[in-house]
């Protein structure tokens, strides 16, 4: 039996993996805002709820002050909000989104980084948006690009822990039910906790999925910006 941190855990890909993991008798942390579906995950299931903000720093402090002894701890918390016109960029909503898919990572780090057990492992959920710049994306794939570099960084640098950092492509998630804009190749809340489980247990470096996309932005990638840009913007065109 592991003892799981699951940020994150009250909608989309957080709440599969804390069920997920309690119905495999693991020893589940889970950590959300949403007070009723804590309680309602902890009613169906042999979980323990943590219900703060993220982005307030004492509160992930005194949560935490109890637990020690950690196996796994899986960094899944998010948002996800678009700057329409970046000739009227919105600093207000990219301080928001930096401080919540960002800043609150490395305030998580400081307090569970040490009470992960030697051997243990981080888990980080970033985005395939961080792969190339995206129309739209100047907060939230700033924040998830940035989030990639710093589990690559942690993966080098710690020591007796295994750092693995997911990149999803679109999942069917309350995230991205509010999305306007199609959707290439969109799995469901179940594939990609089955991707993650899995590439965890392994040790994997990276998960990314659904791979008949994700390696298209592999690919993509690979091409000089001079290159990409132009098709970003036909992308923005629509």
């Amino acid at each position: 039996m592991s003892k799981i941190v699951i940020t994150g855990a009250t909608s989309g890909i957080g709440e599969g993996l804390a069920k997920h993991y309690a119905n495999s008798g693991d020893e589940v942390i889970a950590c959300g805002r949403n007070q009723e579906i804590l309680s309602d995950l902890q009613r169906n299931f042999a979980m323990t709820p943590k219900a703060f903000d993220l982005t307030d720093p004492e509160a992930i402090k005194s949560n935490f002050a109890d637990v020690d002894e950690l196996d796994l701890v899986i960094l899944n918390a998010g948002g996800c909000e678009y700057i329409d016109n970046a000739n009227e960029f919105d600093g207000k909503l990219f301080e928001r989104i930096m401080r919540i898919n960002l800043i609150s990572v490395g305030h998580c780090l400081e307090v569970l980084l040490p009470k992960i057990k030697p051997h243990g492992q981080l888990c980080i959920v970033s985005s395939s948006s961080s792969y190339l710049p995206l129309p739209r994306a100047e907060a939230y794939g700033a924040s998830k690009a940035a989030l990639s570099y710093l589990a690559r960084t942690l993966s080098v640098t710690l020591k007796n822990i295994d750092v693995t950092v997911v990149h999803p492509g679109f999942v069917e998630t309350p995230l991205t039910d509010k999305n306007d804009f199609p959707m290439p190749c969109k799995v469901s809340v179940d594939e990609a906790v089955e991707r993650i489980v899995d590439g965890v247990a392994k040790r994997d470096k990276e998960v990314h999925f659904p791979k008949r996309f994700t390696w298209i932005l592999k690919l993509f990638r690979l091409l000089p910006f001079a290159l990409w840009s132009p098709i970003a913007k036909r992308i923005a065109r629509g």
